[in-house]
C-alpha cells in the first residue's frame, strides 16, 4: 500500500486512559474536547518551527552538463506572505560550488541541450513552449532566453535529450488515437460533454488521488537541434507507443526514471497489457526504435515489478531492477543486465539482500552504481559489470559501499572520475555533494579487489539552506538497536532530542513516538518535509522512531516478517523499543507520552487504540490516514494486489479474511478509551476517508475526547503548504493538551 513514512509515540507502564472519565453510554458526551484557545507553537530563535521548516528552499537532485563542469538544481521556496512557491534554478560550478541563480516564475522544467545550454519548457497561457538559456563561465552567469517553439499539447513532462540522435523524448497524455496533435480538440470535446459521469468496466478506475479518465501517458519523440547557430524544434511528433496497449512512464509517481533513450532506441517500463492492473504489479521492459518501430520486449514475463531501466554509455549493454514476484510492491529488487549484441539477460545481486532503488552505469560502461537503502540510510554501492555468460542466468557482483550516511538521490557519474549528487539528513535538505575518485575504485572493482572507499573524496558543494539554519538546535538523531521479535536479527531505531535536552534530569520531557508507514517502508537519515522528527523534537518532545518488522534496508526477510501480521510483529517490536527507550532514557516523562502515525503508522496507532493491553501508556493518540477496517480495505483501495499480498488471498478468501479479521481495529472498538485526533483527506484513495470518519464517529459514540481534521483537496499526503502547517498546528495543540510541557 506503500504507507509511507509516519510517526508513533509510546509509553510503558500504565494503561492508555483518558485525561477525563466519561461514560461510554452514546447519550453520555458526543463533544468536541475543550482545546486551549491560547495555544502557541514554538518560534523560538533556536527551534526549527513548523512554519521554519514549510519555508526552507528546497533543492532537488543536481543535474550536471556532459563535460561535468557544471549542473543546474531546481528550487523551490515557498512563502507565506504571498502564498506562492517561488520556482528558480541554480547553476553550479562543480570546480568551487560558485552558484547562479535563475527565476523561474512561471515554474518549468530544465534540462541540458549542451555543455552551455540549457533548455527550459514552461507552460503559460495554456501553451507549453521551449526555450533555450544560454550559460557563460566567466563569470557564472546565463543570457536572455530565446524561443525555441511550442508543443502541440500541455502536459508534456519527464524530457530526455539526445545530442547524438538529436531527438527529444518526453512524457505526455494522449487519447486512444496516440496522438498528441489531436488533444486540445478532444479536449475540448471531453470537458463540454455535457455531462460528469465516468463508467468503468473494469477496475482501476481510480488511483491515488484521480480518477481514471479516457488519456494515458506516452512517451513522445521529436527532433530538435542546432541549425546555423539556431535550436530548431521540429514538427512531426512519434508516439513510440502507439498502438501497442502499453503506457509509460507507470503512474502514479513514474517519471523520467522509468525510461531512457541512446541513438537509435528507447527502453522503457510499462506494465503488462494483458493482466489487471489493480490486481498485478507485472511491469515488462520494452525496447523500441525512435521511430517506433522494431518493439520487443526483454522481460520474461513471469517477473514482478520492473524499474530504473538504463542503457549503458557504449550502447551494448542495458540494465534495470527487476523484482520476482508478481503482486507483491516491497519484493526484493534485484539488478538484471540485458546484453543487447549476445540478446543474453543475466541477474547480477542474486544473493545480495538488499533492494535498490535505482541504478546508473559509468561512463566506461564497467560499473554499475547502485543507489540502494542498507540500515536506514540510502547510499551509493558500486558493482562491477561481468563478462556475459553464454545464456541467461544469475550471479552475485560483490556490491561495494561508497557512502555511509544521510540519504543520496540523483547520484550521476561525470567525466575525471566523479559523480554529483544531492544528499539530505536528518538535520538537512538536500545539498549537493561530489565524490571523486572514482577511477581508482572502479579498478579495483575490476580486478576482483574490494574498492578502497578511503581513497574517494566527498566534497559538499552547496549551503542553500544555511541561512534558514543559522542559530537552530537540531539533533541529528542517535541510532539505537535492541532485541525485537525478527530471529538472528536486531531491530533498529532513531533517538532525536530536544533543544536543551540533558542527561541526569529525570523525568523531565515528554515523549513522541512515530509510526512510520509502507508499511514496508523505514525511518531514514533523511529530510521529510511531512513528518520531520526535529520539528516534533522542537516543540519540545523527545521523538523515538522505531523500524520494526516490515521495515525495509534491513534485508528481504524481515520487510517480509510484516506478512498477514500487521497487528502481531511489527506492534510487538514498537512494544519492546518503546521499553527499551524508557528504561534507557529516565530524563522521559513516563506519564506524558502519545504515539502518532500515518498509513501503516494509523493502522497501528488504531491497533494500539483498541488493545490497552499492550500496556504502551499513552495519553494521546494522532492517526493519520490510518485503517478502521482492514479487511474492508480489500476491497476499497485502488491497488488490489497490495491487500492480496500482504493478506494472502483476497478479502473474502478463507485465509485472508481470518488473517484480516484478526487484526482490524474495527473489531476492537469497544476498548476505545484514548483520547485521539484524526485526521484524513479526501483525496486520499489509497486509503480513503470513509476509514477516518469511522475512527472518529466510533470514538464521539464512546465519548472518547476526539477531533477530526479533513482536507477536501488533499491526497495521501498533505502536500499545500497553508495545509500542512494547518496539520501541524493541530497536531502539536493536541499533543500539548494532553502531554505538552505547557
Amino acid at each position: 500500500m506503500r504507507i509511507f513514512p509516519f510517526l508513533h509515540v509510546g509509553f510503558a507502564t500504565a494503561a492508555q486512559v483518558p485525561l477525563h472519565s466519561s461514560s461510554n453510554s452514546p447519550a453520555s458526551a458526543l463533544q468536541i474536547p475543550q482545546m486551549t484557545t491560547d495555544f502557541t507553537l514554538n518560534k523560538s530563535p533556536n527551534v526549527l518551527s513548523p512554519q521554519d521548516m514549510l519555508t526552507l528552499p528546497r533543492p532537488g537532485a543536481p543535474l550536471p552538463n556532459d563535460i561535468g563542469d557544471l549542473a543546474i538544481v531546481p528550487i523551490s521556496t515557498y512563502s507565506f506572505q504571498d502564498r506562492k512557491s517561488h520556482k528558480s534554478l541554480s547553476v553550479i560550478a562543480l570546480s568551487d560550488g560558485h552558484t547562479h541563480d535563475i527565476p523561474l516564475p512561471d515554474g518549468g522544467d530544465a534540462f541540458w541541450l549542451d555543455s552551455r545550454t540549457i533548455a527550459h519548457v514552461v507552460t503559460k497561457d495554456d501553451t507549453q513552449s521551449l526555450y533555450t538559456i544560454p550559460i557563460n563561465t566567466s563569470p557564472l552567469s546565463s543570457d536572455l532566453s530565446s524561443h525555441v517553439g511550442s508543443f502541440p499539447i500541455t502536459t508534456a513532462s519527464a524530457f530526455r535529450y539526445s545530442p547524438s540522435a538529436q531527438r527529444l523524448v518526453f512524457s505526455a497524455y494522449v487519447y486512444p488515437d496516440g496522438l498528441v496533435e489531436t488533444v486540445k480538440e478532444q479536449d475540448t470535446a471531453y470537458d463540454n460533454r455535457g455531462n460528469s459521469g465516468l463508467v468503468y468496466d473494469e477496475t482501476f478506475e481510480r488511483q491515488w488521488d484521480t480518477w481514471v479518465g479516457p488519456k494515458s501517458k506516452a512517451l513522445i519523440g521529436v527532433s530538435l537541434a542546432k541549425v546555423d547557430a539556431k535550436w530548431v524544434l521540429g514538427e512531426t511528433y512519434v508516439n513510440v507507443l502507439k498502438g501497442t496497449g502499453l503506457s509509460s512512464p507507470v503512474e502514479p509517481f513514474g517519471e523520467v526514471d522509468d525510461y531512457d533513450i541512446s541513438k537509435t532506441h528507447v527502453i522503457f517500463t510499462a506494465k503488462d497489457p494483458q493482466l489487471p492492473k489493480a490486481t498485478h504489479t507485472r511491469q515488462n521492459i520494452y525496447l523500441v526504435a525512435h521511430d517506433g518501430n522494431d518493439l520487443r520486449q526483454l522481460t520474461s514475463g513471469i517477473q514482478g515489478a520492473t524499474h530504473s531501466p538504463v542503457f549503458s554509455p557504449s550502447g551494448d549493454k542495458a540494465a534495470w531492477l527487476e523484482l520476482a514476484l508478481d503482486g507483491h510492491e516491497s519484493d526484493r529488487a534485484r539488478v538484471v543486465i540485458y546484453d543487447l549484441k549476445q540478446n543474453v539477460r543475466f541477474t547480477i545481486t542474486e544473493d545480495w539482500d538488499r533492494s535498490p532503488d535505482s541504478i546508473i552505469f559509468s561512463p566506461s560502461s564497467a560499473i554499475i552504481y547502485a543507489t540502494t537503502g542498507d540500515h536506514a540510510r540510502n547510499k551509493i554501492f558500486a558493482l562491477a559489470v561481468p563478462p556475459t555468460p553464454p545464456s541467461n542466468s544469475t550471479r552475485t557482483t560483490l556490491p561495494t559501499a561508497l557512502t555511509s550516511s544521510g540519504s543520496v538521490s540523483g547520484f550521476t557519474p561525470i567525466p575525471g572520475g566523479r559523480a554529483t549528487f544531492a544528499l539530505s539528513s536528518l538535520t538537512s535538505p538536500n545539498e549537493v555533494y561530489e565524490l571523486s575518485g572514482l577511477d581508482a575504485a572502479e579498478q579495483d572493482l575490476l580486478a576482483g579487489r574490494k574498492a578502497d572507499v578511503e581513497a574517494t573524496t566527498l566534497t559538499r558543494l552547496t549551503s542553500f539552506s544555511s541561512a534558514g539554519f543559522q542559530g537552530k538546535d537540531l539533533s541529528p538523531g542517535k541510532d539505537f538497536w535492541f532485541k525485537g521479535t525478527a530471529e538472528g536479527q536486531d531491530i533498529h531505531g532513531f533517538v532525536i532530542t530536544p533543544p536543551g535536552f540533558k542527561r541526569g534530569v529525570i523525568g523531565k520531557w515528554p515523549a513522541v513516538m512515530l509510526i512510520h508507514g509502507g508499511p514496508e517502508s523505514a525511518w531514514f537519515d533523511q529530510w521529510s518535509t511531512r513528518w520531520n522528527p526535529n520539528v516534533f523534537a522542537s516543540q519540545g518532545y523527545v521523538v523515538v522512531a522505531i523500524n520494526p518488522t516490515g521495515s525495509t534496508s534491513f534485508g528481504q526477510k524481515l520487510t517480509d516478517g510484516i506478512n498477514k501480521n500487521w497487528g502481531g510483529r511489527p506492534i510487538q517490536d514498537l512494544l519492546m523499543g518503546w521499553k527499551y527507550i524508557l528504561q534507557e532514557y529516565p530524563e522521559i516523562d513516563q506519564s506524558r507520552t502519545a504515539a502518532a502515525g500515518a498509513s501503516y503508522g494509523g493502522y497501528a496507532i488504531n491497533w494500539i487504540q483498541g488493545n490497552p493491553e499492550l500496556g504502551f501508556g499513552f495519553k494521546a493518540l494522532v492517526c493519520h490516514d490510518g485503517v478502521f477496517d482492514t479487511t474492508y480495505n480489500g476491497y476499497a483501495t485502488d491497488e488490489l494486489f497490495f491487500f492480496n499480498h500482504e493478506w494472502g488471498g483476497r478479502p473474502w478468501d478463507p485465509a485472508a479474511f481470518e488473517a484480516s479479521r484478526k487484526y482490524s481495529p474495527a473489531y476492537t472498538v469497544a476498548k476505545w478509551s484514548t483520547p485521539q485526533l484524526t485526521i484524513h483527506s479526501s483525496k486520499d484513495y489509497r486509503l480513503p476517508e470513509g476509514d477516518g470518519i469511522a475512527v472518529f464517529h466510533a470514538l464521539q459514540q464512546l465519548g472518547v475526547p476526539s477531533r477530526l481534521l479533513i482536507f477536501p483537496d488533499e491526497n495521501h499526503w498533505v502536500l499545500n503548504a497553508g495545509n500542512s502547517l494547518k496539520w501541524h498546528y493541530e497536531v502539536f495543540r493536541w499533543l500539548d493538551q494532553y502531554i505538552g510541557l505547557s
